[in-house]
């Protein structure tokens, strides 16, 4: 009798764990949602300056950087011409201005601000196209020199202005 007993109970088991194995729940983490049996391929063109106030690597750091985002966080092919779905823009401001003052009334920290105009289209979709300006800013303390922290800052400018732009543009939550 404990022989079957031993028997039923390792069939269960074995469906048990069967079952556990064969469930498995899977999440994204990068809050893309793209469809990726319609949409396939994605054209990102070079973002130029159209800023009056410029500092020349600014372009190169974002634009690598909004390459890089698509790159790392969908399974899209980047593409020269004819994407599925198409991210092109201009950086069209780049400016700094006092944030605070110091009790002796000098500027105690600057705020360096990045703009960039994104136009996005879905060729499977034209309802999600697009055309908005997206803002980052970032601060220093104004006894630091811009020269000295200015790369620092454009780079994490064009993170989050990336992000912005990956949220806004594939994944729709």
């Amino acid at each position: 009798m404990d022989f079957k007993k031993y028997i039923i109970l390792s069939f269960i088991c074995v469906v048990t764990l069967t079952m556990i194995t064969a469930c498995s729940v899977s999440y994204k983490l990068n809050g893309a949602s793209i469809d990726y049996t319609k949409t396939k391929t994605i054209q990102i063109n070079d973002f130029p300056i159209r800023a009056s106030y410029v500092w020349g690597p600014m372009q190169v750091i974002f634009n690598n950087q909004l390459k890089d985002m698509y790159g790392s966080y969908t399974k899209l092919t980047q593409v020269k011409r004819n994407g599925d779905l198409k991210v092109e823009g201009e950086i069209t401001q780049y400016q700094q201005r006092n944030k605070s003052v110091s009790a002796e009334g000098y500027s105690a920290q600057t705020e360096l601000s990045m703009t960039v105009n994104v136009r996005f289209t879905n060729t499977k979709n034209h309802k999600e196209d697009f055309e908005r300006s997206f803002t980052a800013t970032a601060s220093y303390e104004t006894t630091q020199n811009l020269n000295s922290v200015q790369e620092q800052l454009v780079t994490q400018m064009s993170k989050d202005l990336c992000e912005q732009i990956f949220n806004a543009t594939v994944a729709n939550w």
